[in-house]
């Protein structure tokens, strides 16, 4: 535990941030997920505790208005488990480790070249949190002072390898690959495009994340978990999106209700995730809770791409690079840009049948953008 954002008394409601821990797996942000008032902390500052150990106690609201006493009884917050790949551990720089500071804030101080020493903390016990460092910002700190990130990938890397060997020992992947042209995609891009502000425009991962998105509402058997020896349908679509991080690794948070969200949405909301992956602020939900994950490696320059399942999710949709083929049209053949979608599923839960006609949903889709 390395940061806490509230105390006893304080009224919370759902998506507050209310701690910070530090795992093998980076800084996770732990939110709230009903409204209500603090009544006890459980675990003090830089204590260590097995995840799920009760952090806090939440008086549920009971029906008035913030503020006013509570008579539901109390319910614990506790640390979820983190089953996606890890978020990218941190180390402070050596020259703030006398400084303290939680790893939000750390990071901040990192990405603007912020010395801790100079930040005053408004933290317990005078900490430094994230906060503070936000309202300092770049003002006045000059170019030679600003440092580097400071990387342990080693420990990323076994906690990628943890999970990555548990997926391929405990789930029977098979695999299939789908070819879409994807011609009336790119026009409805294009002409998309033309209309907005270049920080605005769409990329075809985002038309891709709501394809996959929707084709689970028909095929449910592709999004939810296999937990206890049984499938678990889930009731929500969060679509985890891989993310390589600078400097190596990787992170797959969840974007919330993605089947319900306009593209325009998902990709405002994509670059937000991505931003905040990569300075290591990413929330205890959009870590935990993903039900289906997409990866794309069409901008490295991968054609066609073959995943590992996140377990406990049973699926993940891996996109190529577009790429101008010859296609067959009406019976002659012409230049198409085509794009493979592949799916690794888990035999446990689908089979190859089910998982074609999964693709088949998803390419139909793509080729009509304009009804997503």
């Amino acid at each position: 535990m390395v940061e806490w954002l509230v105390k006893p008394g304080d009224w919370v409601k759902r998506g507050d941030v209310v701690a910070v821990v530090e795992t093998q797996k980076g800084a996770i942000e732990i939110e709230i997920f009903q409204a209500g008032q603090v009544e006890q902390i459980l675990v003090n500052l830089h204590s260590k505790v097995p995840v799920g150990t009760p952090l806090a106690r939440i008086r549920a609201e009971g029906g008035g208005a913030l503020g006013t006493p509570a008579t539901a009884p109390s319910i614990p917050l506790s640390v979820p488990p983190l089953v996606a790949p890890p978020s990218l551990p941190l180390v402070a720089p050596r020259a703030a480790s006398g400084v303290r500071a939680s790893p939000a804030a750390r990071r901040l101080a990192e990405e603007r070249g912020i010395y801790l020493s100079t930040v005053t903390g408004s933290g317990p016990a005078g900490a430094i949190i994230y906060a503070d460092v936000e309202r300092v910002g770049e003002t006045g700190v000059p170019p030679e002072k600003k440092r580097a990130l400071w990387l342990d990938l080693a420990a990323m890397r076994t906690a990628i390898a943890t999970a990555m060997a548990r997926s391929k020992r405990e789930i029977p992947h098979y695999y299939l690959q789908h070819q879409v042209d994807v011609t009336a995609c790119e026009q409805w891009l294009s002409q998309k495009n033309a209309t907005l502000p270049p920080d605005r425009r769409l990329l075809i991962a985002a038309v891709a994340i709501k394809a996959v998105a929707l084709a689970t509402r028909r095929f449910p058997a592709f999004n939810g978990f296999y937990r206890d020896n049984k499938y678990e349908p889930a009731p929500t679509v969060h679509v985890g999106v891989a993310i390589a991080i600078r400097g190596g690794g990787l992170a797959a948070p969840a974007l919330h209700d993605a089947d319900q969200l306009s593209v325009d949405d998902l990709m405002s909301r994509m670059r937000d995730l991505v931003q905040r992956t990569r300075s290591g602020r990413i929330r205890s939900s959009e870590i935990s809770d993903p039900t289906i994950t997409v990866s794309n490696l069409g901008e490295r320059g991968v054609e066609t791409l073959y995943g590992i399942i996140y377990p406990p999710q049973v699926a993940i949709v891996g996109f190529g690079k577009t790429v101008v083929r010859p296609w067959v049209i009406d019976g002659a053949i012409g230049p198409r840009p085509v794009v493979d979608i592949t799916l690794s599923g888990d035999h446990r839960v689908s089979d190859g049948h089910a998982g074609a006609l999964f693709l088949a949903e998803i390419g139909k889709l793509l080729q009509e953008p304009e009804k997503l």
